[in-house]
């Protein structure tokens, strides 16, 4: 069985509190149960973590080297910020997909640029929880993670 990680930046554990407004009044239980059932319709394993710290997020996409196949991420606020989760996802080489739950695009000017993009295969935002099935999906077509 193909192997995913969904990566979590800061502040994503306090879904459904956190401006529910913008992102909803699910919770980050929910995500995680949502991502786990849609990997398992798709037939591969998906691991989820979450960290409010650049460095362990750095960590995290280092120690998947050898062990997943690709790797869903929403940075969160690291997305403007963080040239080192850039590099790390480069030096690995898994295939990522970038995403958000609200749309960017729309959002405060700071909010434009993405360092990980750079990196990734993809990038969805603006799709709530849906985006992580998008992502999941996208891994599994465009880089042949689906089991034969």
């Amino acid at each position: 069985m193909k192997k995913i990680l969904v990566i979590n930046g800061p502040n994503l554990n306090l879904l459904g509190v956190r401006e529910p407004s913008i992102y909803g009044a699910r919770t980050y239980a929910d995500l995680v149960d949502f991502i786990h059932a849609h990997a398992k319709k798709r037939g591969v394993f998906a691991a989820v973590c979450q960290s409010n710290s650049e460095g362990e997020l750095v960590t995290v996409i280092q120690r998947a080297r050898g062990r997943y196949d690709g790797i869903v991420i929403n940075p969160a606020a690291y997305t403007h910020t963080s040239v080192a989760l850039l590099d790390a996802l480069k030096a690995v080489g898994i295939p990522a997909v970038e995403v958000h739950l609200s749309d960017v695009r729309a959002r405060e000017d700071f909010r434009q640029v993405s360092y990980v993009r750079a990196a990734c295969v993809k990038t969805i935002m603006g799709r709530g929880f849906d985006g992580y099935a998008d992502a999941i999906d996208a891994l599994c077509g465009l880089c042949g993670l689906e089991d034969a």
